[in-house]
């Protein structure tokens, strides 16, 4: 895929870009490199994903990282109650080792987001969002799975080669720092969080028609609640889009809206920002 391609295919998913990231898909695409994709919540990561996803008409497949996912969790699961039923069932038609056989199988194994991705029988975009969430062994031991694209089950015996190798995209908070190791198996992309401008930009694709002047003072109050020390957990790009959409629904003046910030419970999902911001507002 060339560049030209890619920014098509991209514009025909209405998503708003840089040059920057382009080049940087590309590279990740030709080096066959996991592309670890960093910035605050909210600044659109997780949705490169999604459109790499439409625009490479690919399945996507999503690995959500937490605090004690390790590689085994993340490739597959054994189906417990099932395999409980089938030994109630069957353990005095079967011997002892038979029945163990049987119960390491296909029919017993529940594939997670790494297996699934390897074992698909058509290429996939492999999503695995907020790796920082993880422990810290956790990175390197996947990407020197995602590396090798193998993997081994040691309760059947089976090693599972990918049939196609999934474009893999990494999203990180920069909650945590992450291996060197990690690092360098990756190919790195920081996202600012848009300015005013291409916020205008991102809120005309999901409201073509807005109403210039409700637009500018959204963004007025939006960048300016962003920009109090106040407030701990500043709204994001998704927070204006329901907030927009929400002062549409129920025809706000634009006038109310820098002055009375309705609607507060949308953008800020904390009390104590809301008391923060009543106080600053009076």
């Amino acid at each position: 895929m060339d560049a030209s391609t890619l920014h098509a295919k991209l514009d025909a998913e209405h998503y708003i870009y840089d040059d920057s990231l382009i080049t940087t898909l590309l590279v990740a695409l030709q080096l066959g490199r996991p592309l670890l994709i960093e910035g605050a919540a909210g600044v659109g990561k997780t949705e490169i994903a999604k459109v790499m996803a439409a625009a490479l008409d690919r399945e996507l497949v999503r690995l959500q990282c937490y605090e004690g996912l390790d590689e085994g969790k993340a490739l597959y699961e054994w189906n417990y109650q099932k395999q409980l039923l089938a030994i109630q069932v069957s353990r005095d038609l079967k011997s002892p080792e038979a029945l163990t056989a049987s119960l390491f199988s296909d029919d017993y194994l529940l594939e997670r987001p790494l297996l699934r991705s390897i074992r698909s029988e058509k290429p996939v975009v492999l999503l695995i969002d907020e790796i920082d969430k993880a422990d810290l062994e956790f990175p390197n031991d996947l990407l020197w799975e995602l590396d090798r694209m193998e993997f081994h089950i040691p309760e059947t015996g089976e090693t599972v080669t990918a049939r196609h190798r999934p474009v893999v995209i990494i999203t990180s908070n920069a909650e945590k720092e992450l291996p060197d190791a990690f690092l360098r198996r990756c190919v790195f992309h920081y996202i600012e969080f848009p300015d005013k401008e291409l916020m205008a930009e991102i809120v005309r694709v999901h409201f073509p028609d807005l109403d210039d002047k409700l637009l500018t003072q959204a963004l007025e109050a939006f960048y300016r609640i962003r920009q109090m020390p106040q407030i701990k957990k500043k709204p994001s790009t998704s927070e204006i889009i329901d907030w927009l959409r929400a002062l549409v629904h129920e025809g706000v003046d634009p006038k109310r809206v820098v002055k009375e910030v309705p609607y507060l419970g949308v953008l800020l999902k904390k009390n104590e920002d809301m008391d923060a911001l009543r106080r600053a507002w009076r």
